[in-house]
C-alpha cells in the first residue's frame, strides 16, 4: 500500500472512531439527563396531591369549621351572596387562577353528569378517562395529546364525595342529572394537564 493511501485509509478509520465516539458521548449524556428528569406521571400526581390536600384541608378546617360555628357558609352563589365558596368552586377558582398564568398548566373537575355543561369533558379522551376512573378509581387514566403544537400530559384523577356538602349540593341541585350520591362516591374527575414539549 503507498504512503497516500496508509494516510487516506487511516484517516477513515479516525473519522470513523471518531464518529462513533460522539454518538457514545452523545447517548451516554442524553440517558443522563434522562435519569434526572421526571416522569410526567409522578408530576401531574405530584399536582393531584397538593390540589387533594388543599381542598380537604379547605373543605375542613374553614368550610366545616365555619359553618359549625354558625360564622359564614359555603354557598353556590358565593361572591354574590357574601358565602364562601363551595370545596368543588375553590377548586376551580384555583385552577382557573393557574391558567391565567400562561403556563400551559392546567386542572379541574370534570363529571360525566355534571350540574353545569362546561365542567363536563372537553375532549374524546376525557371522556374515555372519566368512564375508566369511575369504574377503577385506585389509578389514574393517563396519556398524552398535541394542540397547537404544543404535546401535553394528561392525568385523571377519580374525585370523590369526601363530605356531606358534596352529596347534598349534586342530589338537590336543581341542574342536576343524578340525585343518588352517596359520600364517598365517584362524582367524576380531576383532570391535570401539562406541557411536554413546544413543536419546533
Amino acid at each position: 500500500m503507498s504512503r497516500n493511501g496508509f494516510w487516506i485509509v487511516a484517516a477513515g478509520v479516525a473519522g470513523f472512531v471518531a464518529a462513533v465516539t460522539y454518538w457514545v458521548i452523545a447517548l451516554a449524556v442524553a440517558e443522563s439527563r434522562k435519569a434526572d428528569m421526571v416522569a410526567p406521571e409522578r408530576v401531574t400526581g405530584f399536582i393531584h396531591a397538593v390540589i387533594d390536600a388543599n381542598r380537604a384541608n379547605y373543605t375542613q378546617n374553614v368550610v366545616d369549621k365555619l359553618h359549625t360555628q354558625g360564622v359564614v357558609e359555603a354557598l353556590e352563589h358565593w361572591k354574590e351572596e357574601k358565602g364562601l365558596p363551595l370545596p368543588a368552586q375553590f377548586l376551580l377558582e384555583s385552577g382557573r387562577l393557574v391558567a391565567q398564568k400562561d403556563m400551559k398548566l392546567s386542572f379541574r373537575l370534570a363529571s360525566l353528569t355534571p350540574i353545569y355543561v362546561w365542567n363536563g369533558p372537553n375532549s374524546e379522551f376525557e371522556r374515555r378517562g372519566l368512564e375508566v376512573v369511575m369504574k377503577s378509581p385506585e389509578k389514574p387514566f393517563t396519556g398524552f395529546y398535541q394542540q397547537a403544537g404544543v404535546r401535553y400530559f394528561q392525568g385523571i384523577y377519580a374525585d370523590r364525595a369526601v363530605s356531606e356538602s358534596c352529596v347534598s349540593c349534586h342530589n338537590g341541585h336543581a341542574n342536576s342529572p343524578r340525585r343518588d350520591y352517596k359520600l364517598n362516591d365517584i362524582m367524576g374527575g380531576v383532570i391535570v394537564t401539562i406541557p411536554i414539549s413546544e413543536a419546533p
